[in-house]
């Protein structure tokens, strides 16, 4: 008890400073390489449908199934994470990336695009991205909000660098040989993968990497089995394997929570619905203003505003949103950034000159500030740290659904139409329709929790003393959450 007690302060001592900011760089690192990786798809849409005589659907496919696989591989991550580490799932991550753009640069149809593009750097892109999200909630705990929202800023570094550096490369040397350096270039991940220390909890017992014969599942089936005799029934033996598989759905994907927390349910689903539209712009937006007579340089410099505003704006974001005033309303800062983003895409209809797309851009980027700051802060704050990974994992795989159906579906409608306003059009109707949604609902679940609270106090209360004067101290301190601690050995 003592040891553990040693270890839980030594811990808490070492959380938010020392080793835990040079982890936030890596972490920055990563978002930049990962998340802000694809902003830079649209500079090759028009050379990739030329080069393979697609049309905006098929070729909408292939930057839609990166991203998808991006957020929806969280449940794959997770389970990387709680067996080897976050170490190795970001190095792992990096690895495949760098494979799968390399091997990129030698398809020869479209659909190869898909396997080694799509998928194969999407699931590297994913397990370096989601472990080192992760791992930061262990590390900050004061400084969790702003650790998020500078972490962050690397998607914004992302989205700046990565549209220049592509057309650049682009003109000079062709696509195949632009996505062979991406792939050294995503090789990186591996490095900032090196950084981050494995985390142990204070018991000792490693947090990140439990041996395989601890799993909830094999205990369960070694309990019933040893009960039973020395050959269980058939019958046994299946409802050992159902069990087992219950508790590995629940542990990954988290399930038990989306059924019994509102809140979680309203900001999962109205995230995945926002994701039907958020997508849009950032597929669409250079070959739109390609297509209206902007000259390519200078559309695949739009991108790079929008990143180059967020760097700025996200920290600003961040510490506002970490101000005690907005603690447990952070919901609403977040659907009314979404609401912002939706209705920017209307100036995108009014007109396609270049100063016009500036003016866009700008706005656009500010809402995608608020929206890319708090994503995973506002979940933080409806689900407990110790089941943030598993419901990390339902959010994402939810929200990759919708977004790898909206830019094919949207691609579909202007190959039939001719007309690229309907993307604009369709982001905004999912954009808005999602953050009235979330706005209202936690609105309207904040008055019922308040109206409940307020109508039990008088008869919960002597109750509830009554309670607290039980000796609960060696309980708490078995159960207490788990605290961490740095290796710094290896």
């Amino acid at each position: 008890m003592s040891q553990g007690g040693a270890a839980a302060r030594e811990a808490a001592k070492s959380q938010d400073q020392g080793w835990a900011w040079m982890v936030l760089l890596a972490a920055v690192l990563l978002q930049g390489l990962t998340l802000g990786f694809p902003s830079c798809i649209g500079v090759f849409f028009t050379d990739l449908q030329h080069e393979f005589q697609a049309s905006n659907s098929k070729t909408s496919w292939f930057p839609s199934i990166m991203v998808a696989v991006l957020h929806g591989g969280g449940p794959l991550c997770s389970i990387l994470v709680k067996r080897f580490g976050c170490r190795f799932a970001v190095m792992l991550g990096g690895l495949l990336s760098g494979v799968g753009m390399v091997s990129s640069s030698f398809c020869k149809s479209i659909s190869q695009l898909y396997l080694t593009a799509g998928l194969i750097t999407g699931l590297g892109s994913c397990f370096s991205f989601q472990a080192g999200v992760t791992v930061l909630g262990y590390y900050f705990v004061r400084w969790r909000t702003l650790a998020n929202a500078m972490a962050s800023t690397g998607v914004s570094l992302g989205f700046t660098l990565w549209p220049l550096l592509s057309q650049y490369l682009l003109d000079e040397m062709g696509w195949r040989n632009t996505f062979l350096i991406f792939g050294g270039i995503l090789l990186n991940c591996c490095v900032c993968g090196a950084i981050m220390r494995p985390v142990q909890l204070a018991s000792g017992s490693p947090l990140q990497s439990p041996k395989p014969a601890e799993e909830p599942g094999k205990r369960a089936e070694g309990a019933q089995l040893s009960n039973g005799a020395s050959s269980p029934h058939p019958e046994l033996q299946q409802q050992t394997r159902r069990t087992a598989c219950f508790q590995m759905l629940q542990k990954y994907l988290a399930f038990d929570i989306f059924c019994q927390n509102k809140g979680y349910q309203i900001y999962t689903i109205g995230v995945t619905w926002m994701m039907m539209g958020f997508a849009l712009p950032h597929v669409y937006l250079v070959p739109y203003a390609i297509q209206n007579g902007v000259e390519e340089r200078r559309a695949a410099l739009l991108i790079s505003i929008i990143g180059f505003i967020n760097i700025f704006i996200r920290p600003l974001t961040g510490l506002l949103s970490g101000h005690r005033v907005f603690t447990g309303r952070r919901i609403y800062l977040f659907s009314l950034a979404v609401l912002l983003c939706g209705l920017s895409n209307f100036i995108c209809v009014i007109s396609a000159e270049f100063s016009v797309l500036i003016i866009y851009c700008v706005i656009l980027s500010i809402a995608m500030s608020g929206i890319g700051a708090l994503t995973f802060q506002v979940l933080m704050d409806v689900v407990e740290m110790d089941r943030f990974s598993s419901a990390l994992g339902l959010f994402t795989i939810l929200e990759s659904i919708t977004l790898l159906i909206g830019p094919p579906l949207t691609g579909l409608l202007v190959d039939i139409t001719g007309d690229f306003h309907y993307v604009f059009y369709n982001s905004s109707f999912f954009l808005i329709s999602a953050a009235l949604f979330m706005g209202l609902n936690f609105f309207t679940l904040e008055k019922k929790n308040k109206l409940k609270e307020a109508s039990k106090v008088p008869l919960d209360n002597p109750s509830r003393y009554q309670h607290n004067e039980m000796p609960t101290e060696p309980q708490s301190e078995s159960q207490s959450p788990p605290a961490v601690v740095y290796i710094t050995s290896i």
